[in-house]
């Protein structure tokens, strides 16, 4: 079974891409989806997490206190490498288990947000790149998100370079012009690696 991670910079149309991947019945695995259930109540990863920053990062009920917890890591080099070395081993296995179980399909996507920045790359037969331009990114996200053009900013400048991005990709897939444009690149995409698949 072929395993493509899919990726893309903020605003350059992933989740449209993923929606319209699962409506051609294509298992698609989210890794912010995991992300979350690792650090839900009850998990190890929220007891270590617990342990490693205090009872602050913690909310009344038990659940992960995520403000709190971005503001302490954000711009703290140290911290956020701690933080990332109690969830991004888990959320790795818990992909590869996932994949591994998605046996009846010819090809599973991964969305990985952070899969070049992350090093997710070895996991992955094809990476999957959704492009738009930078102008398009912003608009995009200051309509969705309602964001301000600091905070849009300082989201791109965390991610990999575009350049490099789509040097990296195996495919790409540009979201710059209408949406039935882009629906019949994936349709277009998804017919090839069936055929990958089979071959």
């Amino acid at each position: 079974m072929l395993k493509v991670g899919l990726t893309g910079g903020i605003g350059c149309g992933k989740s449209t891409a993923v929606r319209r991947f699962r409506e051609l019945g294509v298992p698609v695995i989210e890794a912010d989806l995991i992300a979350r259930e690792v650090v839900a109540i009850g998990q190890p990863a929220l007891d270590e997490i617990a342990t490693l920053f205090g009872h602050q990062a913690l909310q009344s009920d038990g659940a992960l206190n995520r403000s709190w917890l971005r503001q302490t890591v954000f711009g703290d080099s140290l911290r956020l490498q701690q933080l990332e070395s109690i969830l991004h081993p888990r959320i790795r296995t818990e992909i590869l288990n996932r994949m591994a179980a998605c046996t009846h399909s010819a090809y599973v996507i991964v969305d990985v947000p952070l899969l070049f920045e992350k090093d997710y790359t070895q996991l992955f037969d094809r990476i999957l790149v959704i492009d738009c331009l930078p102008d398009q990114q912003r608009t995009r996200v200051q309509v969705r998100d309602g964001s301000d053009d600091t905070v849009i900013s300082s989201i791109m400048q965390s991610q990999i370079e575009r350049e490099a991005r789509l040097q990296r990709a195996n495919d790409i897939i540009s979201n710059t012009s209408s949406i039935t444009d882009f629906y019949e690149k994936i349709n277009e995409i998804n017919n090839r690696y069936v055929k990958f698949s089979e071959a």
